[in-house]
This record gives structure tokens, C-alpha cells and sequence, in this order.
């Protein structure tokens, strides 16, 4: 007879409960809750996550299957699937939002920094989206298309730790550029988009929070040099710029300079501007 914990439940020991209670009375997470509290209803989520679960009744089937298990696996006394259906129709994200936000905090602090390929003091951030496509009927509220339903999850990613630090989920229909509202940039960080992401209003308080950014320009970008620096050629870059915007309204969205450097990759036979 087996006398130690289950491997779930060491696993779950790691997770700060007191920080995880703070959170939940910050919420009123538990309020009016008998026995199926929000640490037992975030478990479950967790059993799915790491048994690969698609679905509720397939979660439901696998948590059954350890029914005489549920108190060592710290699942509560019982889970039904009315009771976690009405908790996670009911009870605020932003308790799990908030807890997820700490636990990659902790794993940044606890990564090892030192073998990014690139030396720079600050942080290296990416920042992209990516779409997830739903079923209409049984997804209503995502809508994206006629037939077709989706979201999207849009995630600042620090490429020192390769961990997450900010996520974002949206409709799809929502245009990408609109997510950058959200993030709060560091000072002396170095924050990487796509193309897409060129809105030079928005940019512009990257580089008034003392940041930097990187992006590809789009083939109508208008750029006026002022003057240039002495590049390596060898390296790939063609040429360094300091220069600003052409036309009324992006030199009124971004007064300031920029830096456009034109690099040739030689493995893929292509040349960009950034």
C-alpha cells in the first residue's frame, strides 16, 4: 500500500497557497462556497492541463476514474460536473489571471539569464498573436466570421527566460495593434513586433517610456535620412539610418527619430528593412 503523496499532489505543494488565499478574499472568490472552493476548482484545471484533457466531460471521466483519491489529490471532498461548470461560469477569472501572473514572475526571477545569445542590459520582450479557431454554435460569444468562430491570445514573451509575462485573450476580430494598449513597457527594455504592429501613435510611447523597438517597415514607409553610420558590411547589415517620417500625420504621430537599418540574410537570399 502506497504510504507517500501522489505525484499530482507534491507537484501542487510548490503552488504559494497564502498567496493564492490572498488573492481569492481580494475577489471574494469563496464567498457563500460550501465545500468546492476556488483552490479545489483551480486542481482540477490543473489535472486537466497536465492529463491533456479536451474537454469537460473528458475531464469529468478522468477525475471519476480517482474518485477514492479525490482528498490526497487536494481535489475536495467531492467534484461533480455541475459543481465545477457552475464555478468556472461563475467565479472571476482574474483570480486565476492574477495567480498566473505571480507564478511567471516567480519562474523569471528563478531562470537563468546568462546564455541569451545577444548582450543587452535590459529585457528582451516579443510580442505577437496568435488566432484559435472555435466552433460557432457552441462558442457564440466568439465571434469572427460568418460560420466561424475564434479568439485571439496575444502574449508578451521575455526571450531572456523564455517565459511568458503578459497574455491577452480577445475576440479575433480584434486587429492586433489594439492589444499594445495593454502592455506597460520598461525603461532601457527592448520590445520586438511584427509588421502588423506598425501604428506609429503607439510606438511612439514605447520610445517615450525610455524603450526600444524593433520592427520590419512596410513597403509604403516614408523615411527621410538625416544622416548615416558606418555599418559592417559583413555581418548582413547594408546600411544604418538616423532619419524621421515623411508626411503630416505619422510626423505628428511620431515626432521624434527613428533608426531604419537595411539587412541582407544570406541563408534566406533576403533583404528587409527595420
Amino acid at each position: 500500500m502506497n504510504q507517500g503523496k501522489y505525484i499530482f499532489a507534491q507537484l501542487t505543494d510548490f503552488l504559494p497557497r497564502r498567496v493564492f488565499d490572498n488573492i481569492v478574499s481580494r475577489h471574494d472568490g469563496n464567498k457563500k462556497v460550501r465545500s468546492f472552493t476556488c483552490w479545489n476548482q483551480m486542481l482540477c484545471m490543473i489535472f486537466g492541463q497536465l492529463t491533456a484533457r479536451d474537454s469537460m466531460r473528458d475531464l469529468m471521466l478522468s477525475l471519476e476514474a480517482h474518485q477514492s483519491k479525490y482528498y490526497h489529490l487536494g481535489l475536495g471532498a467531492s467534484v461533480t460536473r455541475t459543481n465545477l461548470g457552475k464555478a468556472n461560469r461563475n467565479r472571476s477569472y482574474k483570480i486565476f489571471e492574477d495567480f498566473a501572473y505571480v507564478m511567471m514572475d516567480k519562474a523569471r526571477q528563478s531562470h537563468y539569464r546568462e546564455d541569451f545569445e545577444v548582450k543587452v542590459d535590459g529585457n528582451v520582450y516579443a510580442f505577437d498573436s496568435s488566432t484559435i479557431d472555435l466552433c460557432l454554435s457552441v462558442f457564440w460569444w466568439a465571434e469572427f466570421r460568418k460560420h466561424k468562430g475564434g479568439i485571439k491570445l496575444h502574449t508578451l514573451y521575455d526571450l531572456k527566460t523564455s517565459i511568458p509575462t503578459f497574455v491577452l485573450i480577445t475576440s479575433a476580430k480584434v486587429n492586433d495593434m489594439n492589444a499594445m494598449d495593454y502592455l506597460h513597457y520598461e525603461s532601457g527594455s527592448f520590445y520586438i513586433f511584427d509588421r502588423g504592429y506598425v501604428d506609429f501613435d503607439r510606438l511612439y510611447r514605447v520610445n517615450e517610456s525610455e524603450a526600444w523597438f524593433v520592427t520590419r517597415a512596410k513597403k509604403n514607409f516614408k523615411f527621410r535620412r538625416m544622416y548615416s553610420r558606418e555599418v559592417d558590411k559583413s555581418t548582413g547589415v547594408q546600411c544604418d539610418q538616423i532619419g524621421k517620417l515623411e508626411g503630416f500625420y505619422q510626423q505628428k504621430d511620431y515626432p521624434g527619430k527613428l533608426r531604419r537599418i537595411k539587412y541582407h540574410d544570406v541563408e534566406l537570399g533576403r533583404t528587409s528593412f527595420l
